[in-house]
Formats: structure tokens, C-alpha cells, sequence
């Protein structure tokens, strides 16, 4: 095909170029896949907005709630991981196969080794990016406040506010960029194909979304308006909007992703 861009000097993998409207297309298979496996879907969502919430109440309890904001710009890089389940029923339903919560639960073990390296640099992603944030606080406020008012007045409210914002934003754009280049398609992939590895699912991704660069701006930009929108009603709209994007990954996987001579 003239249009697929192989990743490695071999045939396979290749990487199709799509149009920068796609994103839609996927999204659109998303909702189909959720309407397909409901329950097993909303499960995942639940689980995730009771997480949230679990989090929000340990920060709570040790007056660490300044920590929120970074937290959850750091959720967005660790969550291909926790959308596991959700690609593997994606795939389930395409073979015709059983995609109840119990069986798409253990979607980590059709690829254990590789899953895990991925979640390590995943985690050690977050982790700097927490660190960082907190850090930036700090240079711009002081000792952190403990009070969501103070905190609120602090960063929007203050003379540094503009700034610390603007270095803060700038900090977090180039870890989500890392970030998304390397796990765009790569778990959908490790989950996919049980003889990858990290190393080629990374850069499958990486050039996924260097031959897709706008479609892939567009869907970088859906995740996190879905992501952010779903948080804004106290977490509640995350049962609905994560499953949709974990379900539109996998189908952005399959229609970039070409194997063999196909």
C-alpha cells in the first residue's frame, strides 16, 4: 500500500495515514463498543471515578490537597495503562468473543512482561511530573497551602499567578507529549500481539504519530477536553467518557496499525 509507512526496515509493522478527521471515526466505534458491552464498560468507569475519589479523600485527610491539580494532569499519563481492560473488551467484541468485566479484568496477563515495562516508564513519567509540579509551586509560592481557597487564590488569583501558569502548562505540554507519543497505540498493540515487545510497540507509536501528526493533534486535544469535561462535574462523568476514549484507542490502533503484506 503506498499510503503505510513501515516502522522497522522489515514489512511489518506499517503504519497507515489517515485523514485528520479520523479521531471522530474512532470515537464514534468507542460509543458502539460501549453500547455493545455495557455493564463490563460502566464497570471500568466506576471503578475509576471510585478511585478518584478514593485519592481525593487520603489527600484530604493528610491536608495535602494542593497535590490535586498535578495529580490529575499525571492521571492522564498513567491512564493507557488503566484502560487495559477497555482495550482488551474492544478486542473481544471484534473476534466475537466473551468481553464480561471478569474475563477483560485480566487483560494484563496476555502480555505481563512487556505491560509492566510499559506501566514502569508510564510511573516514573508521573512521578517526575508530580515532582516537578510541586516544584514549580514552591519556586512561585513557598511551602505549600493546605486549604483549597488559599490554593485557589494562590494560582489564580495572585501577582505570580500568569507565570506560574504559563511555566507550569509548558513543563506539563512536553511531558504529555512524550507521554502520548509513546503510549498512543503502544498498549492497545502489547495487549494485541502477546510476541511484542516494548521497544516495538513504543516505536510503532512513535511513528504512528509522527506520519499522523494532525489527526493525532486532534485526538491528543479530544482526550483531554473528554478527560477534563468528565472530571468537572466531581469526577462523576469519568464512568462515561474514559471508557469512550479507551475504546476509541483500540480502534485508533487497528486503523493505523497494518500488519504483514495486507
Amino acid at each position: 500500500m503506498s499510503d503505510a509507512v513501515p516502522v522497522f526496515t522489515s514489512p511489518s509493522p506499517r503504519i497507515r495515514r489517515v485523514s485528520v478527521d479520523r479521531p471522530w471515526v474512532w470515537l464514534g466505534k468507542g460509543w458502539d463498543d460501549i453500547r455493545r458491552a455495557r455493564e463490563s464498560s460502566l464497570a471500568y468507569g466506576v471503578a475509576i471515578v471510585a478511585a478518584s475519589y478514593f485519592v481525593l479523600a487520603v489527600l484530604a485527610y493528610f491536608e495535602s490537597l494542593y497535590a490535586l491539580l498535578p495529580l490529575a494532569a499525571g492521571f492522564m499519563l498513567v491512564g493507557p495503562l488503566l484502560a487495559a481492560g477497555l482495550y482488551d473488551t474492544s478486542r473481544r467484541l471484534e473476534a466475537g468473543e466473551p468481553a464480561d468485566f471478569a474475563t477483560t479484568a485480566k487483560a494484563l496477563g496476555r502480555n505481563p512482561e512487556h505491560l509492566a515495562y510499559m506501566g514502569l516508564v508510564l510511573m516514573v513519567l508521573n512521578l517526575f511530573w508530580t515532582r516537578m509540579a510541586l516544584l514549580i509551586f514552591a519556586l512561585f509560592f513557598g511551602a505549600p497551602r493546605h486549604t483549597v481557597r488559599e490554593l485557589v487564590d494562590l494560582t489564580l488569583f495572585s501577582p505570580d499567578s500568569l507565570p506560574f501558569l504559563m511555566v507550569g502548562s509548558a513543563v506539563g505540554a512536553i511531558l504529555a507529549t512524550i507521554t502520548f507519543t509513546v503510549s498512543a497505540i503502544s498498549i492497545p498493540m502489547l495487549l494485541d500481539k502477546r510476541d511484542c515487545s516494548v521497544w516495538t510497540a513504543v516505536a510503532t507509536s512513535f511513528v504512528a504519530v509522527r506520519e499522523n501528526w494532525k489527526p493525532m493533534l486532534l485526538w491528543a486535544a479530544l482526550i483531554v477536553a473528554f478527560t477534563a469535561f468528565g472530571m468537572v462535574p466531581f469526577f462523576l462523568g469519568l464512568a462515561v467518557t474514559l471508557p469512550l476514549i479507551g475504546h476509541a484507542t483500540w480502534h485508533a490502533y487497528k486503523d493505523l496499525v497494518i500488519d504483514g503484506e495486507s
